[in-house]
């Protein structure tokens, strides 16, 4: 365990890449002064608590990550924000790697920076890979369900409704603890019933009640 310079923190960041997937795992049993805490896919951009997290870093200061690719979307994102810090005065700490960066690194830990760096972003490409190896022999077999939609139908409608209405889509994002490109997605209907009739457009809606299709035809109108 890396210590904090005399009046630095050890800050802790944690990111999960499902709304339903437990914090608790990464970092327990750390002895922190303060964690954030992001749920979001590793390729996705919007990562407001590590923005939060480098703000709020200062000189002194210890980041604490389960694994390099808790931080870093890839291997270039990693470098950047591991440089980013110790050029700061911040270590960068990673508990399961057991590796420390302090910006004083010997030409071998900068090696190894990039080595398992390279290693974790190898080791996403082999799980994306086998996901859709097990999807594709799922679909053959019958019993492909897709995933579970992120928001309820009455949520979806809603969603649109507000973004129609001028609502800002990163906000709405907050709100509905979805990601924008799961806010995209369910704009993507609307959009591409366009050409359709009203009666058409609305058929795309699946499953509204009655209340729900008199929104979804003033938001046509």
């Amino acid at each position: 365990m890396t210590a904090a310079r005399r009046g630095g923190k050890r800050v802790g960041y944690i990111r999960v890449s499902t709304l339903d997937q437990k914090t608790d795992r990464q970092l327990e049993g750390v002895d922190l002064d303060k964690r954030f805490t992001d749920k979001a896919s590793g390729k996705d951009t919007t990562r407001p608590q590590l923005e939060a997290a480098l703000q709020f870093l200062r000189d002194g200061d210890v980041l604490v990550v389960h694994s390099m690719d808790r931080l870093a979307r890839n291997l270039d994102d990693l470098r950047k924000v591991v440089t980013d810090l110790t050029g700061r005065g911040v270590v960068v700490e990673f508990v399961k790697e057991h590796l420390a960066f302090t910006g004083e690194d010997s030409a071998m830990s900068k090696l190894l920076l990039s080595v398992m760096g390279a290693f974790a972003e190898f080791e996403r490409a082999l799980l994306r890979e086998r996901q859709r190896e097990g999807i594709a022999i799922a679909k053959k077999k019958g019993v492909y369900k897709g995933r579970k939609p992120s928001l309820s139908d009455d949520r979806a409608v809603e969603l649109r409704r507000r973004v129609s209405a001028g609502e800002k889509k990163t906000a709405l994002a907050r709100e509905f603890k979805i990601s924008r490109e799961t806010l995209y997605s369910y704009l993507k209907p609307v959009v591409s019933g366009e050409r359709g009739s009203s009666s058409e457009r609305l058929l795309r809606f699946p499953r509204l009640s009655s209340r729900d299709l008199r929104l979804a035809a003033e938001e046509i109108r």
